[in-house]
């Protein structure tokens, strides 16, 4: 279970590269707006938001006077289209963003496992050399 001192510097240098080079992955702009907008949708405020939009946007056409309504009641044929415009247009880039952060994440799960593995082989070393050391103790502790 011999291992040399420059094995340990070149897997930690190549570990090390990949960490830069994940780092480093670019995303175009457009893959950032996804990106951006993915977690802004994926905040109470933005719930909020709507849930504020969609009371006002009622309750003026219904309780406004008449000729201030916009959108008549009960149809709210112009609210139903916004919604549904929104809901279009958000639901594909919600999976463009889920896509781009499971990617990012898929790659950082393989560094974890990657690191992970390392470790482990270093406490195996580290096991054995301890266990090597106090056979070396036992042996000159009999000799006396």
């Amino acid at each position: 279970m011999q291992s040399t001192p420059g094995r340990h510097i070149k897997q930690t240098d190549d570990l090390t590269a990949r960490i830069a080079e994940m780092n480093a992955q670019r995303f175009s702009v457009l893959d950032r707006i996804a990106i951006w907008v993915n977690h802004q949708i994926g905040t109470f405020h933005f719930f909020l938001l709507l849930v504020c939009w969609t009371m006002l946007w009622l309750g003026w056409n219904i309780f406004a006077p008449a000729e201030l309504r916009f959108d008549p009641f009960p149809a709210f044929v112009l609210w139903l289209f916004i919604s549904n415009m929104i809901q279009l247009l958000f639901l594909p880039l919600l999976m463009v963003g889920q896509e781009l952060e499971g990617k990012r994440a898929e790659m950082r799960a393989e560094l974890d496992f990657e690191i992970n593995r390392r470790a482990e082989t270093e406490i195996h070393e580290v096991l054995a050399r301890l266990e090597e050391q106090q056979r070396e103790i036992k042996k000159l502790l009999t000799q006396k």
